[in-house]
Parts: C-alpha cells; sequence; structure tokens
C-alpha cells in the first residue's frame, strides 16, 4: 500500500549538528522515508531504505546542494555515466588492496611514530587535534604529493570545507539560510589552489608517483593530460572526505573502547582485535553520516511512499548504523557484537573507493597508539563532545596515563 509523504518541518540544523541521534531514531520510527524542509530534500534512514536506494537502478548519484556549492562540477560523488566511471578509473587504482599493501606501511608508521614522539613521554595528549587528524591528513597528503602542505593547513582545509558541505539549511524558497557560511571554505579553495596548481604545472610535464600526477595521466591518449578544472572537484572531496574519515574513525573508536574498559584491555592485549574494533566504531559513530543523496530517475515507490520523478534522497547512513532492526542495542559500543555489515562506506557503485586505504590508515595509526602508550585513558575530567550530521566524529580527547 502506497502511503502519502511525511513532511517533518520541525526539526533543526543546530539539533542535527550537536546530536542527530535522536532525530533519526524518531525518523526511524514513525517516518523512515520523509521530506524534512530545513534539508530540501527526502531523508532515509534505515539500513533497508538506504541500501535500496543506493543500489537501485532507478537512482543516481547527485551532490547536495550545499556540497555542489563546496565542491563544484564534475565531483566524483555526485556524477554518472561515462564522466563516473572515467573519475573512478583515476582514483580507484592507486586504492585496491593489492595495491595499498604495497607501500601503506611504509607510508603511515613513520607517520604515526613522528606524531607519538611529540607527546608520549608527557603523560596527556588531546589526541584528535594532536594524533588522530595529523596521521590522517599526513598519510592522505603525502599520498596525494602535498607534501609541501604542513598538516596544520590540511586540517584546516578540511574542517572549512565541512562547515561549508553542512551548510545544508535552507528556507521555504530553497534559498540556504547562512551564505556566510561557505565564505571560509571559498577562501580556502583559494589557498589550494595558490599552492596545487604550481604543483600540477610540474606534473603535467614531468609526471610522478604522486596521485594527483596519475590523476593527471593515466589513462589518457599519449601527449594529453586531464584538464585541472575537472580533477579540483574531486581533489575537494578528498581534501574534505578522505582527510576526515581516517582521523575521525580512529577517535570514534578510542571513545567507544573507552567506555568498554575489558574491551580495550583485550584489544591491547591482542592488537589483531584492532580492525573489529575499528569496524565497530565506525558503525558506532560512522565518519560520513549522512553525506550522500540520490535523484529518482522516474516516479518510483520506495518503502510504501511514492516518490516523484527528481526526488532528491539524503542517504543517512549513520542513522542506518543504529537501525534497531539490524543490530541489538546499536547506541553501545560493543566489539562483540556480531561482524554484520555496515554502511559507514556506503553502498553501490558510489560506494566510498577509499575503503581499504581508510581501514588500513586506522588500523596502523591504533596499532602504533596502543602499542606505544597501552596504558592510555581518558582524562575523565574533560567532556568528549561530537559534532556533525553530515560529516561525524568527536571534537576532542582528551587522555591521560602514567610515563
Amino acid at each position: 500500500m502506497t502511503s502519502t509523504i511525511s513532511w517533518i518541518d520541525d526539526i533543526t540544523m543546530t539539533e542535527l549538528e550537536r546530536n542527530p541521534y535522536p532525530v533519526y531514531e524518531r525518523l526511524r520510527a514513525e517516518a523512515p522515508l520523509a521530506y524534512v524542509p530545513v534539508l530540501g530534500s527526502y531523508v532515509a534512514t534505515t539500513a533497508e531504505i538506504c541500501r535500496a536506494i543506493a543500489t537501485s537502478p532507478d537512482f543516481e548519484a547527485v551532490i547536495t546542494k550545499a556540497g555542489g556549492r563546496t565542491f563544484g562540477h564534475p565531483a566524483v560523488i555526485g556524477v554518472n555515466g561515462p564522466v563516473h566511471d572515467d573519475l573512478r578509473s583515476m582514483v580507484d587504482p592507486a586504492l585496491q588492496p593489492q595495491e595499498v599493501d604495497r607501500w601503506i606501511d611504509d607510508l603511515v608508521r613513520p607517520i604515526a611514530r613522528r606524531y607519538l614522539s611529540d607527546f608520549e613521554d608527557t603523560g596527556r595528549a588531546e589526541l584528535i587535534a594532536q594524533y588522530c587528524e595529523p596521521v590522517s591528513v599526513r598519510a592522505l597528503g603525502d599520498l596525494l604529493g602535498l607534501q609541501t602542505v604542513s598538516s596544520d593547513k590540511l586540517r584546516e582545509w578540511f574542517h572549512k570545507l565541512s562547515v561549508s558541505f553542512t551548510n545544508a539549511g535552507v528556507d521555504e524558497n530553497g534559498e540556504f539560510t547562512n551564505p556566510e557560511g561557505f565564505v571560509e571554505a571559498d577562501a580556502a579553495k583559494e589557498e589550494i589552489r595558490s599552492i596545487v596548481d604550481p604543483l600540477i604545472d610540474n606534473w603535467l610535464v614531468n609526471p610522478d608517483d604522486s596521485a594527483i600526477s596519475h590523476w593527471l595521466h593515466d589513462g589518457m591518449p599519449e601527449g594529453q593530460t586531464r584538464d585541472r578544472e575537472y580533477i579540483y572537484p574531486t581533489l575537494y572531496v578528498y581534501l574534505l572526505g578522505a582527510m576526515q574519515e581516517p582521523g575521525h574513525a580512529m577517535g570514534s573508536t578510542l571513545v567507544g573502547l573507552f567506555t568498554r574498559p575489558d574491551q580495550l584491555e583485550q584489544v591491547i592485549d591482542e592488537p589483531a582485535l584492532i580492525p573489529r574494533a575499528i569496524s565497530e566504531g565506525m558503525r558506532w559513530t560512522s565518519p560520513i553520516w549522512s553525506a550522500t543523496a540520490r535523484i529518482s530517475t522516474k516516479a518510483v515507490e520506495v518503502a510504501g511512499v511514492e516518490l516523484p520523478e527528481g526526488s532528491v534522497v539524503l542517504m543517512s547512513y549513520g542513522s542506518a548504523n543504529h537501525d534497531h532492526s539490524v543490530y541489538d542495542a546499536p547506541s553501545e559500543f560493543d566489539l562483540t557484537r556480531p561482524p554484520l555489515p555496515h554502511l559507514a562506506f556506503g553502498a553501490g557503485n558510489h560506494a566510498c573507493a577509499g575503503i581499504y586505504f581508510a581501514n588500513q590508515v586506522c588500523r596502523i595509526g591504533l596499532e602504533e597508539l596502543l602499542e606505544a602508550i597501552p596504558n592510555l585513558e581518558r582524562d575523565t575530567g574533560s567532556d568528549v563532545e561530537f559534532w556533525g550530521w553530515g560529516f561525524r566524529g568527536p571534537t576532542s580527547l582528551h587522555t591521560t596515563w602514567e610515563v
């Protein structure tokens, strides 16, 4: 039976950014596919509906309005057909498991050890700013070929791009309610261009093994390269999503483990459990929480709701990963839960290209941290706060240990 479309018009951007879980729990129970005016789109909140839409031939990828304003066109997350195929053929080869396995340890372990050396003898650290984010951005920055850009600058860029991408609030006319929310990201993109353009000038004539150099040259006819304007939107996607995801996944996994001291002790004693802890951490707090959209290519019925052609649906993967019909006690971090698939990396042909890379950065980062500081404890004098509905992770994580 087809049902009428539910309009949920009492949701605010503030509550989504601070704590989206109660909102999405309500949506899963009352209207798992509903129109949310403040986001200007339909919102899918259950695992079944998110997976169905992500893999349906009746939907194509589309970038959110704020995402388009942030990245421009053609960004890999918002295109289809030959352009999407070409962009994926550009970015995918360096991220295949057999390729990543070739260099990941040599790339990430020295980075992790370098940051650890700055604080492991001090007995305290704020791990998000001092370790998780720096390891994440440095690993990807070096892979891309941005060794000359400081980790602090890379972190600054992804934070500004994140604020822009998630500045999604719109009024009844579809206009952004906070146009000033794009200003800092616009300035960041100008700075990115000023630094990366000269690097591209060099890579065009002197290709090397950096990822961006490969993006320019791979798969092109002899003597031709991809235009820089064509690759910049996807580069911005990487400088946001791929920069923040491993770092925030590491941070969320640690926070989760701190809620279960017995499980933290298990992981420290048996490092082979770290990948399982990371998987649960990504399910528990998905770094890419609700940042992916699809558009219907025809009138289609989904979960009993008739969607007109051209309906934009926001896929709330973070909500899907807390679906009570799939997971017992989903709001709890639990290393021992059955290893069920989750949707932290999406689904379908637009699933995240960096699944394996992100997991390996997290694994190595946590291996190095817990080996160097096995008596790590959360500083209970400081609260752990999470932020974001499009991208989500802990804003800080204060820790202590005996030296």
